[in-house]
């Protein structure tokens, strides 16, 4: 038998966490001769009776006297697990219980199981729309295809995600941080198709304040990750336009401009750059499978 832990940040969700927890219970008696069921609020700072209604239906709670974030919340849950299945979800109630024995399925072949919010993704268009830019420039960067970079409902094996704890950051990016790593030092991952109701509330992400934060934190975790593929671009964009206006102002004016000049310089520093920098990443993540 398997034991599951299922770790559930909450921020003032006290209302739909009590529905939640009593099917996700239901759902985990299912499979109660082949899995062992720990369920985990992490309570952020709630000023509600989010604690007092996660210990009532039957759930572990791991509390924090503040408000520290959603990706805090989930690393506080990830240390006091004992589950060798990690399955992270919301507390909205956005995410189907009925759906988690479908992610933990996953796992027989895959070291991680992503609920990809193809079916009725439960946002509005902006949000979809900021979504799908992110999903195309993960896809990119890590050359796999990413459906939903962003979705909170996940399953993973707990020995493999625990190698990339100290990398999560505190805030709602901590999904896009743990598909990237997992898929940048080659572990498997599969999408699978998942119907995401809308949340009950306000959603806490806004698409103008917090879209440029998401976008840098996903440039910095692609060249912390694979920095060539963000390096190596630049440095081409620079040497064909260095190269552009040369013939332009050789044909124009004949001669070679110091802007040129500057163009192809910046091309070739970057250029180097980009190789320094996938080196160095290489040798980290060499040197973390060592230390495993």
């Amino acid at each position: 038998m398997r034991t599951v832990s299922v770790i559930i940040p909450a921020l003032n969700e006290a209302e739909p966490l009590g529905p939640l927890l009593d099917r996700l219970k239901e759902v985990l008696d299912r499979r109660r001769g082949r899995l062992v069921p720990e369920i985990i609020v992490v309570d952020d700072g709630s000023r509600d009776d989010t604690a007092r209604v996660a210990v009532t239906h039957g759930a572990r709670v791991v509390r924090h006297p503040e408000n520290l974030g959603n990706g805090a919340a989930v690393k506080s849950g990830m240390r006091a697990a004992r589950g060798e299945i990690w399955v992270l979800m919301d507390a909205d109630g956005q995410h189907d219980p009925e759906d988690v024995l479908r992610l933990v399925d996953g796992l027989e072949r895959y070291d991680m199981v992503v609920g990809a919010r193809t079916l009725g993704r439960g946002t509005g268009f902006l949000k979809n729309l900021a979504n799908a830019a992110y999903n195309r420039f993960a896809s990119y960067v890590t050359g796999h295809r990413i459906p939903d970079l962003t979705s909170g409902f996940r399953a993973m094996r707990a020995d493999v995600a625990r190698r990339f704890l100290y990398l999560l950051p505190n805030t709602f990016s901590y999904p896009t941080t743990l598909t990237m790593a997992f898929l940048r030092t080659g572990h498997s991952v599969l999408y699978e198709p998942i119907r995401a109701a809308p949340r009950a509330g306000r959603s806490r992400i806004r698409v103008f304040r917090d879209g440029t934060r998401f976008f840098y934190i996903i440039v910095r975790i692609a060249t912390f990750f694979s920095p060539f593929r963000v390096f190596f671009p630049v440095s081409l964009i620079s040497v064909l336009l260095g190269l552009g206006w040369y013939v332009y102002t050789f044909l124009t004016q004949h001669r070679f401009t110091n802007m040129s000049m500057l163009l192809i310089v910046q091309a070739v520093i970057l250029f180097a750059l980009a190789l320094i920098s996938e080196q160095i990443a290489q040798l980290r993540f060499d040197r973390s499978e060592d230390e495993r």
